[in-house]
This record gives structure tokens, sequence and C-alpha cells, in this order.
């Protein structure tokens, strides 16, 4: 049997990846160190890329925009979260890079909940060299949900549908977390499937990455029986 066809990779020049971080890093308006933090990320990821597998192969060349821009528009859709959980971590977005990003804020915090320990090898060293304040789990996202009541902020990307993922974190909406999902085009879809089951408050964010993504900003969690 023949396999597929592959889409073509897109491949960018040094000159256009540089032209990419520096437009990032400038909307970022971060520090001269944490720009340095994020080159290390960076460069992390790329080179276990090779035997992790971290990431879509596509998406490497265009890792300031497609990943760090992306996670980074989160911190301003909570502003005032200092302690964040992030489900699913995988290669550290957005988790790794909101703890990156929040290097230099007063008791800032993320952990990192990620089930795969070959993952969790790179979030720790990748945490270690970029002196991020987060802290790496290796556990299910089930046994991690309750000691993490009381978090100012969770977030998950590409983990799961909408519903698994309320149904994931109903424990901390209700306790005045905020909680931040990216999503793409299905994400209207994603909302009216949840509503069958949920009542919540929420706002349909447009990325600032991509025209036809949105981020699903959730306030309050309800069940719809109760």
């Amino acid at each position: 049997m023949l396999a597929a066809p592959t889409a073509p990779i897109r491949r960018l020049s040094m000159a256009a990846r540089h032209d990419d971080r520096t437009r990032v890093l400038a909307q970022a308006n971060v520090s001269r160190e944490t720009a340095e933090a994020l080159d290390i990320y960076v460069e992390q990821l790329r080179r276990w890329q090779s035997v992790k597998n971290l990431v879509g192969p596509a998406t490497l060349t265009e890792v300031w925009t497609r990943h760090i821009a992306d996670a980074l528009q989160l911190l301003d859709l909570a502003p005032d979260a200092s302690k964040w959980l992030d489900l699913g971590s995988g290669a550290g977005i957005p988790g790794l890079i909101l703890a990156i990003a929040g290097r230099d804020r007063p008791g800032f915090q993320v952990d990192l909940i990620e089930s795969n320990a070959r993952k969790c090898a790179f979030l720790t060293e990748a945490a270690r060299l970029t002196k991020a304040p987060a802290r790496v789990r290796n556990v299910r996202i089930e046994d991690a949900i309750a000691e993490h009541v009381g978090v100012h902020a969770v977030c998950a990307r590409a983990l799961a549908p909408l519903p698994q993922l309320l149904e994931w974190t109903e424990p901390l909406l209700t306790t005045g977390t905020i909680a931040l999902f990216p999503k793409g085009r299905d994400a209207q879809a994603e909302l009216t499937n949840a509503a069958q089951r949920w009542r919540f408050v929420y706002d349909l964010v447009t990325s600032r990455t991509e025209s036809d993504a949105r981020i699903v900003r959730v306030t309050a969690l309800s069940r719809v029986d109760s």
C-alpha cells in the first residue's frame, strides 16, 4: 500500500526566523534576560525534537509565531494570575513558555502536568536551563486536580475537546479559577456540545496568531442538572 503524501514543510530562512523572533519579543515586551531564556527554550526544543517528537515537524520552523506568541497571549487574558496550572504540558506549550515569561514576576509559578515520562524529562531540563519558575509533575490529570484547587488560572492546548476539559477542571472553576483553552475553527461547535452538560460563563477571544482560532476563557461553571 502506498503511503499518503505528506504536506510540504515550509522552510524559513534564518533571516525570516530572526524577524519572527524580533517581532514576537517586541510585542511581548519582555526583559533581555527573559528573551535569552526563550532562546534557550527554542534551542532545547529543537535539540530534543529529533528524539522525542515534541511538536509537529511542520511547525518547528515557525516556533516563534506558532508556539511562543500563541502561548504568550494568554498572559493578557489573566493578567493578575500568578499561580498557573498547565494540563497535558507536552512540549511546554503554553505552560513552560508562560513560566519563562513570568520569571520576573514575584511569586509567579506554573505547575506542568504531564503523564508521559519522556516529555517530563524534556520539561525538567528546559525549566532548569531557563530558570523558569515551573514544577514538573509526572502524573495523570485526574490525580493532579484536587491538590491545585485555588490556582488562579488553568490552561490546556491541543489536549481534549471542551466538554472533557470542563469535566477535568470543574473543581477549579467552581472555586474562582480562570480557564484558558486555545481552540481552532471548531471552537463554537465545542461550546455547543459542552452546553448540553454545563452552564458556564465564558468569553470567546480571537487568537492573535491565527484569525480563525479562538481562546475559550471560562470564569464560572456548574452542571446543567445541579
